[in-house]
């Protein structure tokens, strides 16, 4: 999952200063930042709807599937840091342009993939472009616009994320019906191409700049670590834990032990400054970040997967089940968000996660679901009232969590780490996604459980760690 809820990543990324040129055409820039970022967003939900397909057509079991998301997910999550990092040094326009250029071709293939191999590989090369182009076509709409319009900007931006992400579904599931689920990755090749024209005619030429050598050790064992992990949870989940699984889980936390001892020798030249977590409130914000938005890509990859698995709904129609999750967000986001400036973000965030577990607990009646206006709509605006609680005081809580100093890093992480939730909930749900039959309702509940608990400890996060006087 590549939600477009977390916005957390948007304010910070956006803080950056002019890195040269000026913008003639403000419009133009404002349509290729979307286009571009609006890639990762339709990709990262729409191969949801299509995995009963794709594993029908390699035969894939639970373990395989959760790697046609996670093959997505893992480089997005390690790399994020590293992609915005890079348009620094080596400047945003070149990077956002390489890296539209890269998902385009991964997209290409994914269609063409003759084998389940072909497809993970394409997969992660998607991941790790989206890690390029997501940081930097935010920080383009920084360096372009300043006082209000940057506001103003940064809102569009975000809105029509959010709304490439509640139409990717849909769309996704109509090209599925209607062709196959290799039609749901070719719809990328106009978008992208659109977007190289419009960078490489409105986007200012990027400056030459000196600046710190990348963190590329930090990623590649940060990489590495989450790469092994995730094989651990998957297999572990999928099939037993075997001797395998506990070789390669204790060999990704090998990789991640090593991650810290880097980080902490590089200090703020990190992609992840330790002194961050200096701060009990932004150790609480992670948390929180994590177990929430670990439940919620849970959702994403289950909810479509058992509708048609169990509930006979065409991918067209599992799609459109969660639409009303991303509209009830951006309906009810902007009164969260007046209501946390009132109280400060704190109590939101305590409430929010709250109100999320009641709906997944709600959800537990969608598996043997006999009426979608009855027994999946409920459960869905339950969620989705409960994010939009949490969405809008979770980017003001991460702002205030640490110094002015250190305000992009905390920000870019909270947003790595969104992901990197949804990349671990996605590793522990083989058990699931191989129930067949009448068991499948019986596993889907225990899953929605599951997810209540994880969405009830973010909130305990929240009112243990976040500190008190933070308005």
């Amino acid at each position: 999952m590549s939600t477009p809820f977390h916005t957390s990543s948007d304010a910070a990324t956006a803080q950056v200063q002019p890195c040269g040129g000026t913008a003639d055409r403000p419009n133009l820039i404002i349509t290729t930042t979307i286009l571009a970022s609006s890639l990762a967003f339709i990709d990262g939900s729409v191969v949801n709807v299509g995995l009963p397909a794709i594993g029908a057509d390699f035969h894939a079991g639970a373990s395989e599937l959760q790697w046609v998301v996670n093959a997505y997910l893992l480089p997005l999550s390690a790399l994020l840091l590293l992609g915005g990092a890079a348009g620094d040094r080596y400047g945003r326009r070149r990077l956002l342009i390489a890296g539209v250029a890269l998902f385009a071709l991964a997209s290409l293939a994914c269609a063409l993939a003759p084998t389940l191999g072909w497809l993970l590989a394409a997969r992660f090369v998607q991941g790790a472009s989206a890690a390029m182009l997501m940081p930097n076509s935010l920080a383009i709409l920084g360096q372009t616009f300043s006082g209000e319009a940057k506001g103003r900007a940064i809102g569009i931006w975000a809105a029509t994320g959010a709304a490439a992400g509640a139409i990717g579904p849909v769309l996704g599931g109509w090209l599925i019906d209607i062709g196959s689920w290799r039609f749901a990755f070719l719809v990328n090749l106009p978008l992208a191409l659109a977007a190289i024209w419009l960078a490489w005619i409105s986007v200012p030429t990027d400056s030459e700049q000196e600046s710190d050598p990348l963190d590329s050790m930090g990623a590649l064992l940060a990489t590495l670590g989450l790469g092994l992990t995730t094989w651990a949870l998957t297999e572990g989940s999928a099939h037993g834990w075997s001797s395998l699984a506990v070789a390669l889980i204790s060999a990704g936390c090998a990789f991640l032990i090593a991650f810290l001892w880097v980080e902490h020798r590089r200090g703020d030249r990190a992609m992840m400054p330790l002194v961050l977590f200096g701060s009990p409130s932004f150790v609480g914000l992670t948390l929180l970040t994590f177990l929430l938005y670990g439940a919620l890509g849970g959702l994403f990859v289950l909810v479509p997967f058992v509708l048609i698995t169990a509930g006979g709904y065409s991918a067209t129609q599992a799609g459109a089940a969660l639409l009303p999750l991303p509209l009830v967000i951006a309906l009810a986001s902007p009164l969260a968000g007046a209501f946390a400036a009132k109280t400060g973000p704190r109590w939101p965030l305590i409430i929010g996660p709250i109100v999320v577990a009641l709906g997944f607990l709600l959800m537990i009646r969608v598996g043997a679901a006999q009426s979608y206006w009855r027994d999946v709509l409920p459960a869905i605006v339950i969620v989705a009232l409960g994010m939009a609680g949490a969405v809008a005081p979770l980017t003001t809580a991460v702002l205030m969590s640490v110094d002015e100093h250190h305000v992009g890093a905390a920000s870019g992480l909270n947003s790595a780490v969104a992901r990197t939730g949804g990349l671990v909930t996605t590793a522990l749900i083989g058990a699931v996604l191989a129930t067949t039959g009448s068991s499948l309702a019986t596993a889907f509940g225990i899953a929605c459980v599951c997810a209540a608990i994880l969405c009830a400890g973010a909130s305990l996060s929240a009112f243990v760690l976040i500190a008190r006087d933070q308005t």
